[in-house]
């Protein structure tokens, strides 16, 4: 059947439809997909600007139906000081790939948050200890409370750090999280003292030289490395990831723009020495933790499988929920909500 127009959605259309649960749980069985070899490879392009720059991912799945979908991200991390701007903005095109009708524009900052800590949680379940007590957080933004949001579910936390070069944005994330969690959420100023004391690990920061030494983290230790998602950007120390059991969303692009690019750089590593895709361990081709003192990195860079899984279930949602705007790109009368809202 026809299409009947491009669905146009909102953020704050995003957000009501997408739970962090919903999203994990379509994030998990993407890379069970990927690693059981039944997708086709994603995409990746990235171009630098001044102050930030733009990537773009694109990939096709077949659900219930086949669906194609591309990002443009823009990533200004000056943005929210210097004008008041999200740091990530970015639209996702959705498109029918069986015939390419443009099914539905997307924001993406929200699909974006919620795929990337849904990554981390999906990384955590095969690659944290599952006793796991304490978190730190380095990263106090909204990636750092929906990773937060997203291992709560896993883990029966009893303590969660805070840490953030901006002391007034790790103060809110402990002041607007302590009452999402039994946890007792703190900021902390010497990142040193709460990594030695930290079972599970998220950086998710714009970081451009590594802040996280190998000689603080102890043994047992879970890291994802979010923030690492153009060949600039690093946060954890090159010797950190030839010390422990690597574990990326997709080799090549690690090797080009992740934590595992710099410790390639530094040849302290090869492509050879990453341990398997997240996707392998899901599909339980390979394995994830072996022991209870292997230190486990996840080098998440972004796959863009993610975004289309998630893409797809938020405009079947929309629908059902007659949620949006609809757009008639080529007829006269060219906008048709579809909701009240």
């Amino acid at each position: 059947m026809k299409p009947t127009g491009t669905l146009v959605l909102s953020r704050r259309d995003v957000a009501s439809l997408l739970t962090i649960e919903e999203c994990t749980s379509a994030v998990e069985r993407v890379f069970k997909m990927y690693g059981e070899g039944e997708t086709s490879p994603p995409g990746v392009l990235g171009v630098h600007a001044q102050d930030g720059g733009f990537h773009i991912k694109a990939g096709i799945l077949t659900l219930d139906r086949p669906y194609f979908a591309a990002k443009v991200n823009a990533n200004f991390p000056l943005n929210p000081k210097r004008v008041g701007l999200p740091t990530i903005q970015g639209v996702i095109a959705l498109h029918d790939a069986e015939n390419g009708y443009p099914l539905a524009l997307m924001d993406s900052i929200e699909i974006t948050i919620q795929r990337t800590g849904a990554a981390t949680a999906v990384a955590a379940k095969y690659l944290a200890r599952p006793e796991s007590e304490t978190l730190t957080i380095c990263g106090c933004g909204n990636q750092g409370r929906v990773s937060l949001r997203a291992l709560r579910n896993l883990f029966s936390f009893k303590e969660v750090f805070a840490y953030d070069l901006d002391e007034v944005q790790a103060q809110k994330f402990a002041q607007g999280l302590s009452g999402e969690t039994a946890a007792k959420v703190t900021t902390v100023s010497e990142l040193e003292t709460a990594v030695n004391k930290s079972d599970v690990i998220v950086t998710c920061t714009p970081a451009k030289q590594f802040f996280l030494k190998a000689a603080w983290v102890r043994p047992g230790t879970f890291i994802t490395a979010v923030g690492a998602d153009s060949e600039d950007k690093q946060e954890l120390e090159p010797a950190l990831l030839s010390r422990s059991k690597v574990v990326v969303d997709i080799v090549e692009q690690a090797a080009s723009i992740g934590e595992l690019h710099h410790s390639i750089e530094a040849n302290l590593m090869t492509r050879a020495g990453v341990h398997a895709e997240l996707g392998e361990v899901v599909a339980e081709r390979k394995p994830g933790r072996s022991t209870s003192e292997e230190i486990t990195i996840f080098d998440s860079t972004g796959m863009a499988l993610q975004d289309v899984i998630v893409a797809a279930a938020v405009y079947e949602k929309a629908l059902a929920n007659r949620v949006g705007q609809l757009i008639d790109f080529g007829g006269e009368n060219n906008v048709n909500r579809v909701s009240a809202a």
